[in-house]
């Protein structure tokens, strides 16, 4: 007969003691909300460790919400043992009763910019058009309340444009007037939006405002034909996720007809 396993109990890693040490002085109010934590340099002295276990334990109090790290300052104690990011991005799409589309207001730091470019990389996988030519609009946005700017960029497939002319024609109407446009060419629009994140590159955390350890946020919005089950637009919105916050309304759908049989039928044994 084999013998037992015993459970052993393992200590945790030592930038994670270190971590959970400096998450208990913060509590306890030894770092007061806006104070700069002690330095990498300076926690290497006071609890003997080093450099990459010290920069671990910063990063592991970033994930918990306790800190964020600003470029040139060093790591600064948030409020409240931890916050949401103060900008709210709305991602809401709503039809009025005339018809009409209504999409959350944004305030543009520069007229946007129009260009023809080649569909390459996420947006061109989602659109099904690898290669393909299309208009590209960009825009920089900021939210007036909080000075977070964000980065929206509008694809408009050549094919698009071909089949709707006035989209064509200007491009860079607003995001609502688009689909309007698409909806009166007789389109039955949908929607789709898929989130993901990365490390920023050096020309959006410029552009953005974005330090060198804050990941970014990054939105695809496609929009569709439900009749042809045809890909129409992609829109690619970048925002830096250590001050912004994606806000979604979430409408309960049906489950597939063959779906809810399977479930009635569990139900009913």
């Amino acid at each position: 007969m084999a013998a037992a396993r015993e459970h052993i109990e393992r200590a945790p890693s030592m930038y994670m003691q270190v971590a959970q040490r400096m998450a208990g002085d913060i509590r306890r109010g030894r770092y007061q909300p806006g104070e700069l934590l002690p330095s990498e340099a300076a926690m290497v002295e006071m609890y003997g460790i080093g450099k990459h276990t010290a920069r671990s334990a910063v990063a592991e109090l970033r994930r918990m919400g306790l800190v964020e790290s600003q470029q040139g300052k060093g790591s600064i104690v948030l409020p409240s043992g931890g916050v949401l990011p103060a900008t709210r991005v709305e991602r809401s799409i709503q039809r009025t009763t005339k018809g009409s589309w209504r999409l959350p207001e944004t305030a543009e730091t520069e007229p946007p910019a129009v260009s023809r470019t080649a569909l390459e990389g996420p947006p061109a996988l989602l659109l099904n058009q690898q290669d393909q030519d299309a208009i590209s609009v960009d825009r920089m946005i900021h939210d007036p309340a909080t000075g977070a700017r964000m980065a929206h960029r509008v694809l408009i497939p050549l094919s698009t444009a071909a089949d709707v002319p006035s989209i064509a024609e200007q491009p860079d109407a607003e995001i609502s007037d688009l689909y309007q446009q698409l909806a009166d060419a007789g389109l039955n629009l949908t929607f789709t939006e898929h989130v993901t994140a990365r490390t920023p590159y050096p020309d959006e955390r410029t552009a953005l405002g974005i330090g060198d350890a804050s990941p970014l946020l990054i939105t695809y919005r496609v929009t569709s034909d439900a009749d042809q089950e045809r890909r129409l637009l992609c829109e690619e919105l970048k925002v830096p996720a250590a001050t912004c916050q994606l806000a979604y309304p979430m409408t309960p759908t049906k489950a597939p007809a063959a779906k809810r049989a399977i479930r009635r039928q569990a139900g009913s044994e």
